[in-house]
């Protein structure tokens, strides 16, 4: 169908193209992960400004034709989220955020509470940004791709032992099994311990801006069980959280 398309949109990557243009990675509410070019953006003189740069919030127009690459025809910013733009941690948490995303998510399907989840995460590091209740934590990473773990539905099983259901003695995790595992049916798995169990269990239950505390053994665990699960059972690689 071609004719123009009205959304809001969050830029999640931007490349060079030409001389002057660049092509644009979008994620939007209701056609999930889309890819349009917005021409002559790199001149001084462009419409656009600078608002077509990474983690940008929009409002946008964009013309459908035959290609699968849409044109950018009109660009208003909701929010550029610039405080976590002079923050380092911040916009590398927001760089892992965004890739996550569209790692997890990369066709064109809808999914509006993806799109919610991924400006809720870039509102918080920028609220965050340069002060001393920064968001831009190990912890704050790996709940958002919990949180998106299970959008996906991929969330891992923590209730009970994935293999046989047992609800105790929970003492290791496999990511082909989908979950915890007991201490009967630990083989292929790795030690999973308390702290990282009640992190994983916690950041499902809480608002993104409300993660639990864990020390860096927990958290290391955590994430190596989220990265298992995503490999088994979404055949995707997620690039690793960084440590802060």
């Amino acid at each position: 169908m071609t004719g123009a398309l009205k959304t809001e949109a969050v830029v999640i990557r931007s490349l060079r193209y030409g001389e002057a243009d660049r092509i644009l990675h979008l994620y939007t509410p209701h056609r999930g992960r889309i890819a349009a070019i917005a021409k002559g953006v790199r001149r001084s003189k462009s419409r656009f400004g600078g608002r077509l740069e990474p983690y940008f919030r929009l409002h946008m127009v964009l013309y459908q034709g035959r290609s699968e690459l849409l044109t950018v025809t009109s660009a208003d910013t909701i929010t550029g989220y610039p405080r976590l733009r002079e923050d380092g941690a911040a916009i590398d948490s927001a760089a892992r955020a965004c890739d996550a995303v569209a790692r997890m998510f990369e066709t064109a399907d809808p999914h509006p509470g993806v799109f919610a989840l991924l400006c809720n995460e870039l509102a918080l590091l920028d609220a965050g940004a340069g002060g001393p209740r920064t968001h831009a934590t190990h912890a704050n990473q790996l709940a958002f791709r919990l949180k998106l773990l299970l959008a996906a539905g991929l969330a891992p099983q923590l209730a009970g032992c994935a293999s046989c259901g047992e609800a105790d003695h929970l003492v290791a995790f496999s990511g082909a099994a989908g979950g915890v595992v007991c201490s009967a049916c630990e083989a292929g798995g790795f030690a999973l311990g308390e702290a990282a169990h009640a992190f994983m269990t916690g950041a499902l239950g809480r608002a993104l801006a409300d993660v639990p505390e864990a020390d860096e053994l927990a958290l290391r665990q955590a994430e190596r069980a989220i990265s298992e699960t995503v490999e088994h059972h979404g055949h995707i690689r997620l690039r690793a959280a960084s440590a802060r």
